[in-house]
């Protein structure tokens, strides 16, 4: 039973390892849990998933697996004895509703036609007065109502049972291969740190204060040193208006996390390709410019560089001179891209569109060899690759 259900993690793509089933295994010999599948789902969570990116791949494959009563029934009939089973039923039912099981002839009837109907049963079944399943008046299963009946799985408030969490993937924000939030950005740009202590001395250093007062005869000598702070320098690019309007949304979350996590932050604009000169302020873009070569001469080649843009246009507009929809460039993007990339030791392109369409589209692959093919989807898996990167 296990090693299909492990397959069908496996197919829905969650990292679980023989090692964790094994561990898994072994947790349901010592009885951890026994007879609910809702028991299981949060053992087999905890087992096999060790990154909360992959619950929602957990949960779609639980689910599947699941899904069809086939597979349910050789977990039941595995897992469940008669003896449990007369001992649930006695637990739940009142002993008026305990005398109304004699209009089925009994106990041991009721439980031969559980039995039975659990081998005819092909599926899950929700509602309805016959399958075992939720809802309905079968006199077999949860949430629903027959004073006849067994109960299966019911142990609390309908409202907070796991295939509730399962069926309605309650995680799926978190999947490492979907569009950006603030959240899972800021987990993902975590990789991208390196810790210095710089200012004045305001943070407790406990170990040096014991040491000190243990060299100093007993005496208190506090010592203080400078909060520990990102000391990555980051300098960002971003596309802005055309085609990336479409993405405003993600690149506003981007650049709020970005400003949360890194303490040394650049940022300027430029539209669908970089040229001579960027800007700061969208409202004053036409008067109010830095020049390209500004930025060359002021960062030093620390900074870790990061353009954000779907690198979708005319390719004209990277490698001509006047390619510019805006104005006439006297030197082409491309030139200035390289320039970058020559003045800085890492520089990575953030591209919000997948992999899979960016053969289609001559501008971005022409972007992607400028930059060493260091293009990243805006993805969380994207995103943490990228900042792998840059921290080497």
């Amino acid at each position: 039973m296990l090693l299909d259900f492990f397959a069908e993690l496996r197919a829905a793509r969650v990292p679980a390892t023989l090692r964790e089933l094994l561990d898994l295994m072994e947790a349901l010999d010592k009885r951890v849990v026994f007879a609910s599948v809702d028991e299981f789902y949060f053992l087999a969570r905890t087992c096999l998933v060790k990154d909360e990116r992959h619950f929602d791949k957990f949960d779609r494959g639980f689910s599947a697996y699941f899904e069809g009563l086939k597979n349910l029934d050789d977990a039941l009939q595995a897992m469940i004895p008669e003896e449990w089973l007369r001992k649930e039923f006695e637990k739940f039912l009142s002993d008026e509703e305990k005398a109304k099981i004699e209009s089925l002839g009994g106990l041991d009837k009721l439980l031969e036609e559980f039995k039975k109907r659990l081998e005819e049963q092909e599926k899950r079944h929700q509602g309805g007065n016959r399958w075992i399943g939720t809802g309905g008046t079968s006199p077999f299963g949860a949430y629903g109502y027959n004073p006849e009946g067994i109960r299966i799985g019911q142990e609390g408030g309908r409202n907070q049972r796991a295939v509730k969490v399962w069926d309605q993937r309650a995680f799926r924000n978190l999947d490492e291969d979907v569009e950006l939030g603030t959240r899972n950005i800021k987990m993902a740009l975590r990789r991208l740190r390196k810790f210095a202590r710089q200012g004045a001395a305001e943070n407790l250093d406990i170990e040096d204060t014991i040491n000190s007062t243990a060299r100093n005869g007993g005496w208190l000598d506090i010592k203080m040193v400078p909060e520990r702070h990102n000391a990555v320098k980051v300098l960002l690019f971003f596309d802005i208006g055309g085609t990336m309007d479409a993405h405003v949304k993600v690149c506003e979350e981007l650049f709020s996390a970005c400003r949360t996590e890194f303490k040394h932050l650049e940022f300027y604009y430029f539209h669908n390709c970089l040229y001579e000169s960027v800007w700061q302020d969208n409202v004053r873009r036409m008067n109010d410019r830095t020049p390209t070569w500004d930025l060359l001469n002021t960062y030093g080649s620390d900074y870790k560089v990061i353009f954000i843009g779907d690198a979708s246009m005319a390719p004209y507009e990277i490698s001509h001179v006047g390619g510019s929809v805006e104005h006439w460039n006297e030197e082409p993007g491309s030139q200035w891209i390289q320039r970058i990339t020559e003045k800085f030791n890492k520089v990575i392109w953030l591209n919000p569109h997948l992999p899979d369409s960016w053969e289609y589209t001559h501008s971005t692959q022409m972007i992607k060899q400028l930059v060493e093919h260091q293009m990243y989807p805006l993805t969380v898996k994207g995103l943490e690759d990228g900042m792998k990167y840059l921290s080497k």
